[in-house]
């Protein structure tokens, strides 16, 4: 509908420039009436009784949300899709879970069952921006919350991009988990940006929380992240993996391809876990024809 009425104001705006003598300040607000059309709107919505903060842009017939990963935002985490994709295609939703970026207050809480929290706000999320049916892309944690909702959601979701994701988490994931519990131990570019958005003390109690999560999951459930989920997902599923991806083992693509109906495996073979923002322009070639085929 928003479509269909930006080219009928479109078109009445070009008529009645034809009828008005060409000057400078006619000439830009057509201009600025094209630009409108892929305007970055970045707000909140209170999504049952939490403030959500959300990004949209675009306005192709193609709804997908994008799923930042542990503690990431809309713009650390999906910044070359949220510029790169082609908004003539899709309509782009990224979000901020509760507790990150600008989905404050409240803090972050690691729940036993946080990811299937954060699944339901997601999915409601979608449903209050009038949303029916839509698509994933989900990163790390984000692949998690995102195989959970296509799972519970079975109606809402056309297609999965899930990238870097596990079920479950193996000895010696958590083991990395735990050594990089303190953010000394991170590099300065990885640090830095996390630090602008959170503040030092926030982002190291929030990291250190997730450590702990996942620790405990490891220990109380198995490190069963979403195990029983997988093969409830119905949507044709695409999951991506770097080679050189030194925080998720490379079985667990191969166990989700298994167990996940009418799904795909592709490999970066130069990718590490962050492929999507190091090869940002294959990256999205490739979910782009995975999303439109």
């Amino acid at each position: 509908m928003l479509n269909k009425f930006y080219k009928i104001s479109t078109c009445k705006s070009l008529l009645n420039l034809s009828r008005l003598n060409f000057s400078a300040k006619n000439i830009a607000a057509v201009r600025n009436l094209s630009i409108t059309s892929t305007i970055l709107q970045e707000k909140k919505i209170n999504v049952d009784g939490v403030d959500i903060n959300y990004l949209k842009t675009g306005t192709g017939n193609h709804p997908i949300l994008l799923l930042p990963g542990a503690v990431g935002t809309i713009w650390t985490d999906f910044k070359p899709q949220i510029e790169g994709l082609d908004k003539t295609k899709f309509t782009i939703v990224a979000w901020d879970p509760p507790g990150y970026g600008k989905s404050r207050p409240p803090d972050r809480v690691f729940s036993d069952n946080f990811f299937e929290r954060d699944a339901k706000y997601a999915h409601n999320l979608m449903k209050m921006l009038g949303f029916e049916k839509f698509s994933l892309v989900g990163w790390s944690d984000g692949g998690i919350t995102s195989i959970i909702l296509a799972a519970n959601n079975p109606q809402s979701i056309q297609k999965m991009v899930v990238q870097g994701s596990n079920a479950f988490i193996l000895p010696h994931e958590i083991k990395i988990y735990e050594s990089n519990k303190n953010i000394d131990t991170w590099s300065e570019k990885m640090r830095a940006p996390l630090i602008a958005i959170y503040g030092e003390e926030y982002l190291r109690k929030t990291w250190s929380d997730w450590v702990d999560a996942m620790s405990k999951i490891f220990k109380d459930h198995g490190g069963d992240l979403c195990k029983n989920h997988v093969s409830k997902v119905k949507c044709p599923t695409l999951i991506v993996q770097g080679k050189k991806d030194v925080l998720v083992d490379q079985s667990h693509p191969v166990y989700l391809k298994n167990n996940i109906p009418n799904s795909r495996v592709e490999i970066f073979e130069k990718g590490a876990h962050n492929l999507h923002l190091r090869y940002p322009d294959e990256f999205n070639k490739l979910i782009t024809e995975f999303l439109l085929e």
